[in-house]
């Protein structure tokens, strides 16, 4: 099932950044992912794809880089099922092997760098920037960290 826009995220202030873009969700035919957190699973019952990945943090680096793995393995698998045109993320970790799949295979790749970074740069971001087609900041000030950027203001 091929899907127009798949947007992918992190739990927390990441998700709640991407969350203001849900109306989109009734303008094309998306899925949404995020982590598996109780905090989350609001999310399937509220919308109509949703897909779920592994929770990890990097505070606890064995079983960090086992789920990160796993993850990697899933969102092939994802990306093999939906097949979206535009991947769009506000990051972290959970988004980046989705967007280098994605670039892989001709998918377009928005990347939207977090209103919490007002002059220095985030690891996804780092690595997302030299894929990205569209990678958009929400503080003028990064322009300087990013230069090929896009700035229109924050998500908020």
């Amino acid at each position: 099932m091929q899907c127009e826009l798949m947007l992918i995220s992190s739990v927390g202030g990441h998700l709640t950044q991407l969350s203001q873009l849900f109306p989109l969700m009734s303008k094309y035919k998306t899925v949404l992912v995020s982590e598996k957190l109780e905090a989350t699973e609001y999310l399937a019952k509220k919308y109509e794809r949703v897909e779920y990945l592994v929770y990890g943090t990097r505070k606890h680096l064995f079983s960090y880089l086992f789920k990160f793995s796993l993850n990697i393995l899933k969102s092939f698998y994802l990306y093999s099922k939906y097949r979206p045109k535009v991947i769009l993320t506000t990051g972290t970790h959970t988004a980046v092997p989705m967007c280098y799949i994605g670039k892989l295979f001709g998918s377009k790749i928005i990347f939207i760098e977090s209103f919490a970074k007002r002059d220095s740069a985030n690891l996804s971001g780092k690595m997302v920037y030299p894929i990205a087609d569209l990678f958009m900041v929400q503080w003028e000030s990064m322009l300087k960290v990013y230069p090929k950027a896009v700035y229109k203001g924050g998500v908020y």
